[in-house]
């Protein structure tokens, strides 16, 4: 319906291009060949040129002999042939008889190693048609055409105009240190990528105040300036979002205000004199997809091209996704091969989590009729990466630790990249058995026994075989503020009115350590406050001190000192991966283990603070 309303008289028209410089425009008309190719006859090999009925008769038995110069004439690769001749023999296949004589021992057959005229394409023919993106090899064909110029269609404009009063510009010195309450304006540089790659020109204009009149006056300025297309990236407020709607209804038409999709649901559709206005979402994820269901294909209309399609490929849900009915959501996912399965671990859902974006490796849309995705289902993917690069992903899903990111930089020199899945090491050691990860990393401590991992492993997976390998031994404690203003001094002060505890997910190797102690010093947990407050790794819960959500945490030494907080030590603990020997030779599983036994590795885990490896990359 969009694309249907866009006035083509608002398209960016044509323009005349050199060739040499045309590579990835699109034809706007199709293109002929001046002349034909090759425009002359041409030798095909270093030789001799001669007429073939002059080596009739030739063989091993009657060899002929040919005169240089009255018979036969020397000629190299891609040079005209003579007049009066019509064959090439191969340099190889003469015997010289003197400087003027050779002889031959094979006839050759009329044109033989010649390129006859038109070989190739002859004059008038099309090298390409019309609406077409030129590739490095037609430049080539065009070129032996003998045409230097042809007519592509122009480029789109793109205009991107971020809004938002709680905004500040990357450029300003200021923003080394940023207030508190202020946002670093990147949303609009990532969309402007993603218009160039798809063969626009984008500019982006200095930021908007979050009213009425500035943002009416920032679009009339982008529509009056020649620009094809016009995008407004709002701030994150409900008023911003009414003002975009406005000011747009105010110049020209609202088509849409709200699509049915998550995220991306706020997305506006408009047209000031004919030309499209977009109205996209402040959340990143929210503005990327945005644009890339709504700006995207504009772009492709007006280059009179197919918006292109990613290729995708079946793959199994490492957890159950829910979704709402009503809306088509978009999962980004990393993948792995494991087995004969490719595994979707699903990334935060979280329409600001920009990191989303760079590590997803495809993407999952749940159409709206869904009412959510369950866990192992087959779906299909979109992909974001090669296919290549998804069969060497090793896939990791279980208990987080900041190591974890180490040795996903350290194998990458080895063309190995890390699909980490952070979901406790108990939903780590369930992926092992429904074989949805090449290994689980865990550190969950059995209370009788006081020993880790083995009996988790012989009660959830007892007919699994698997190597248990040591990564690390960390310290865990208690994460607080930097001064500890509370004053809090071990696990007792946990039940205090005055304070809050932020936890981590039930079955996480953390959770269940804390439990240890609460059981051992009579707590029941009731009585603490925020005991229900969860989150999924320990720098999640050190930014929750860190941000005053909480005032202490459970968590490891490194994710303290990475944001500067203070740390109360309670445990040394073991954390360990869990290899099914099934795995265990696979060249992925291989190579970690080199890394992980390597000195460099165990220099930068020891840089973090809080770990020891003096067991790492041992049998347990």
């Amino acid at each position: 319906m969009f694309l249907g309303r866009l006035d083509k008289r608002s398209f960016p028209g044509s323009e005349t291009v050199l060739v040499k410089d045309a590579i990835g425009r699109i034809t706007s008309r199709p293109v002929f060949a001046r002349l034909s190719s090759p425009h002359f006859h041409t030798a095909a090999m270093d030789g001799f040129a001669l007429m073939s009925d002059s080596s009739y008769g030739a063989g091993p038995e009657n060899p002929i002999a040919l005169h240089i110069g009255r018979d036969a004439w020397s000629i190299n690769t891609g040079r005209p042939v003579p007049p009066n001749t019509n064959a090439v023999v191969m340099i190889e296949n003469v015997n010289f008889i003197d400087d003027e004589t050779f002889e031959i021992e094979k006839a050759l057959t009329p044109w033989e190693n010649v390129r006859r005229v038109g070989e190739d394409f002859v004059a008038s023919e099309m090298i390409v048609p019309s609406h077409h993106k030129i590739t490095p090899y037609e430049v080539g064909a065009i070129l032996s055409a003998g045409i230097a110029k042809i007519e592509v269609v122009s480029k789109p404009r793109i205009l991107f105009i971020p809004s938002g009063s709680e905004l500040v510009s990357i450029d300003d010195a200021a923003v080394t240190d940023p207030p508190k309450g202020s946002v670093i304006e990147f949303n609009t540089v990532v969309l402007k990528g993603i218009a160039e790659q798809a063969g626009a020109i984008a500019d982006c204009s200095p930021i908007v105040a979050d009213d009425y009149s500035s943002i009416k006056d920032a679009i009339v300025t982008g529509v009056e300036s020649g620009y094809n297309m016009v995008v407004l990236n709002a701030g994150s407020s409900a008023g911003s979002e009414d003002y975009s709607a406005a000011a747009i209804k105010s110049l020209g038409e609202v088509l849409v205000h709200g699509v049915a999709m998550m995220p991306g649901k706020p997305t506006i559709l408009g047209l000031v004199d004919g030309k499209p206005v977009l109205g996209n979402p402040g959340y990143p994820v929210s503005a990327v997809l945005s644009f890339e269901i709504f700006g995207l294909p504009v772009v492709a209309e007006m280059l009179g091209i197919k918006a292109s399609s990613r290729p995708s490929i079946m793959a199994n849900v490492a957890r159950k996704i829910p979704s709402k009915l009503g809306r088509e959501e978009f999962f980004r996912v990393r993948l792995g091969k494991v087995g004969t399965k490719v595994i979707a671990a699903p990334l935060p859902r979280g329409a600001g989590s920009i990191t989303t974006l760079t590590r997803a490796d495809g993407i999952i849309r749940i159409p709206s009729n869904v009412e959510g995705i369950g866990r192992d289902a087959t779906v299909p993917v979109e992909l974001l990466r090669s296919p290549e690069s998804i069969d060497r992903n090793l896939v990791i899903i279980g208990s987080h630790d900041l190591t974890l990111d180490i040795l996903a930089d350290e194998l990458i020199p080895h063309n190995i990249f890390v699909s980490s899945s952070n979901v406790g090491s108990l939903g780590g050691l369930l992926a092992i058995k429904n074989r949805s990860c090449h290994l689980a990393t865990s550190h969950l401590l059995d209370e009788q026994t006081g020993k880790y991992n083995w009996s988790y492993i012989n009660q959830y997976i007892p007919d699994i075989p698997v190597k248990l390998i040591n990564a690390v031994h960390r310290e865990q404690g208690l994460i607080v503020p930097k001064g500890n203003p509370k004053e809090i001094k071990g696990i007792s002060d946990l039940v205090r009115e005055d304070v809050t505890f932020i936890n981590r997910q039930k079955g996480a190797g953390t959770r269940v350590l804390l439990d240890y102690y609460l059981h051992r010093q009579g707590i029941d947990p009731k009585n603490i406050k925020g005991y229900s407050l969860e989150e999924y790794t320990h720098t999640s819960v050190a930014v929750a001190v860190l941000s005053g959500v909480a005032d202490v945490g459970m968590g490891v030494m490194a994710a303290a000192k990475a944001l500067g907080l203070d740390f109360i030590p309670v445990a040394t603990e073991q954390y360990d991966l869990v290899i099914p020997e099934e795995f265990f030779e696979d060249e992925k599983i291989q190579r970690m283990l080199e890394v992980i036994r390597g000195d460099s590795f165990k220099k930068k885990v020891l840089a973090l603070g809080g770990y020891g490896v003096e067991s790492t990359g041992q049998f347990v």
